[in-house]
């Protein structure tokens, strides 16, 4: 089974910031009506779970766990 775990990005309020909304590294808006990301969740199919305010951060942890994934290694647990 192939395992999916895709990032999305939130506002401080908790509500999906849309695919559209562009931000600067830091997360600072650049579009108009957004107030900005506050952190990125990722979800694993298999449960785990990341969520940071740094996207890169989550990101790299994304790909080692989806790693774990191919190398037959049990998941490891949400940090």
């Amino acid at each position: 089974m192939a395992h999916r775990t895709p990032l999305t990005n939130h506002h401080a309020d908790g509500t999906l910031c849309p695919a559209d909304h562009k931000h600067t590294s830091s997360g600072k808006p650049l579009h108009t009506d957004c107030p900005g990301r506050a952190y990125t969740r990722t979800v694993c199919s298999c449960d785990w779970k990341k969520e940071e305010s740094g996207k890169g951060y989550v990101n790299e942890c994304r790909k080692r766990h989806l790693a774990s994934h191919a190398q037959g290694q049990n998941a490891p647990s949400a940090v």
